[in-house]
């Protein structure tokens, strides 16, 4: 924004063409009129910065920051600035302080040591520094009533910070005919996933009874105190989770991958994220 502005101001009946002077305020920009002694003013609502946590990867023998461009390109469909943040080791209050939301991104398995469980022989590496750094901004986000949406990895690392625990391998723990691990139809609906009446999900997403896609072979198991299940597929494998204290906090869990699904005809992965949006801008900007 350079400073002038062609919009133009009714004052005292009149319109006429004036300069103006942008301010930066809570929520948005205010326009100020240059040339009237009395100011009018004209917000406009800012698109809120939304952190996304991020993983790290050798890739051609270089230490690289990643994340699935699917999930910045849902939060900018919805009118959101997506902000990348990789794993850290500090600064977690000053992120939480600075961005309007926070979006918990899919990816390795959450180290079982975290939850007090041994290891399964079919659970994946973990990515220790990851797992600390979003455990440590899941509670800085709490402490903030920083509105949260956390989606498969997400959820379970969310149950995890919280106090809760994890199916490591739905196949051999939870056997059942549903195939959870359909990395190759990220795009496709392949079970059904049922919502709890009442619930913050079953508002975002608009139904009750939905289908989606499913890329995970872990799972919340028991869930952590303040959160309540709200969505399971058919062979009862947790499929959502929301906070349910009494604190204010908004923080609804996927365990799906609705950004992989907001191209498709149902509405139901749009209106989840429009949700989201909806909570950023229905308090004053953290920054």
């Amino acid at each position: 924004m350079d400073g002038e502005d062609t919009n133009r101001f009714a004052v005292g009946g009149r319109r006429r063409r004036s300069a103006a002077l942008a301010e930066a305020g809570a929520g948005g920009v205010r326009y100020r009129s240059a040339t009237y002694s009395r100011n009018v003013f004209r917000i406009v609502p800012h698109q809120p910065l939304v952190a996304v946590t991020a993983t790290t990867k050798i890739v051609g023998g270089l230490p690289r920051v990643r994340v699935n461009a699917a999930y910045t390109r849902a939060l900018a469909a919805a009118g959101m600035i997506p902000v990348v943040v990789p794993p850290l080791d500090g600064g977690f209050a000053e992120i939480v302080a600075r961005v309007d939301g926070l979006l918990l991104t899919g990816g390795e398995d959450v180290d079982p040591s975290r939850y007090g469980a041994t290891r399964h022989a079919a659970t994946e590496d973990p990515h220790g520094t990851r797992d600390s750094s979003e455990i440590a901004l899941i509670l800085a986000a709490h402490a903030a009533r920083l509105p949260t949406l956390a989606i498969c990895r997400g959820l379970q690392v969310a149950n995890v910070a919280l106090g809760g625990t994890l199916v490591q391998d739905i196949p051999s723990e939870r056997p059942s005919s549903i195939g959870h691990s359909r990395s190759d139809a990220r795009t496709q609906r392949v079970h059904e996933v049922g919502i709890a009446e009442g619930s913050l999900l079953a508002s975002a997403i608009g139904a009750r009874a939905i289908t989606a896609n499913s890329s995970h072979h872990q799972a919340v198991d028991r869930i952590a105190s303040g959160l309540a299940v709200t969505a399971t597929a058919p062979d009862g494998i947790i499929e959502g989770a929301e906070w349910t204290g009494d604190d204010g906090w908004w923080m609804l869990g996927v365990q799906w991958h609705p950004e992989e699904l907001i191209d498709t005809p149902e509405p139901w992965d749009r209106a989840l994220f429009a949700a989201f949006r909806t909570q950023l801008t229905a308090v004053p900007a953290h920054r």
